[in-house]
Order: C-alpha cells, then structure tokens, then sequence
C-alpha cells in the first residue's frame, strides 16, 4: 500500500490513535519513547506497549484501542520478520487497515522489501521527529 494514496483511515475530526511498541528481545526504548511523546504532543492519541511485546500482543493491543496506526521500533536486526508477523496478525485478525510503519537501525536494502511486503513508512536514524509527526497526520488523519 503506498503511503501516499490511501483516504484517511480517521474520520474527520476524531483523534488520531498510535500504538508505539517494541516488539522481540531489543531493550533499547529511548527512541520509542521520543517518538510515542513527539505524537502525544501533537494532539495524537498514544498508546506505548513498552518492551518485548509479541506480535500478537502488539495487535490485541491495536484493535483493543482502536488504532489507526501502528509504530514498531525496532534495533534488533529481526525487523524482517517482526514486521511480516505483525503484519500477518493484522490480517489473520481483519485488521489490515490499520497503517503499519517503523523505525531503527535497519539497512536501506531492506527497506524496499518491507514496503513491498506492506510496512507504510520506515524512519531510520536521523528521522526528526517533526517529519514523523508529520507523516502520521498526512497519512490518517488531522489530530482532534
């Protein structure tokens, strides 16, 4: 799905809802927390799992609270297949509208391969957080 062609998933007016998480053994939340508080200071609705949630646990956590996005945080090196497995959990669970993008120290060649597999956008380091802020609300919504 590109990031750039889907209507808004949030209906006008409401508040745009994130749930940050940092799936796998990765302990480093630092960045995550950035992130989850860059959006809450904009208006947007923050839900951080914190760490080492499955991704089943990242998804029961999504459609419990009603997500319109999910941000993974990732610095492992396993981005490949915790972002596929969240990806299949949304699906298996009719949940695939809800936008899936990430961040952290993943190689620019795998990239490519996680947009094609559905991953809407990947922030790696040097990302302001401004520019994700941005993203979200462009991409779902206007905060309330």
């Amino acid at each position: 799905m590109s990031s750039t062609t889907a209507a808004p998933r949030t209906p006008a007016g409401a508040p745009i809802r994130v749930v940050v998480a940092k799936p796998g053994l990765d302990g480093h939340d630092r960045g995550a927390k950035v992130v989850a508080r860059a959006l809450r200071d904009a208006g947007i609705e923050v839900v951080y799992t914190g760490l080492h949630q499955t991704p089943e646990q990242i998804v029961e956590t999504a459609i419990q609270e009603d997500a319109d996005v999910v941000g993974l945080s990732i610095l492992s090196g396993a981005h490949l297949t915790l972002f596929r497995a969240v990806l299949d959990q949304l699906a298996a669970r009719d949940a695939a509208d809800i936008v899936v993008f990430g961040g952290g120290i993943i190689p620019a060649d795998d990239v490519a391969d996680l947009e094609a597999m559905g991953v809407a956008k990947i922030f790696t380091p040097g990302a302001t957080t401004a520019s994700i802020v941005d993203w979200v609300v462009a991409r779902v919504g206007t905060p309330a």
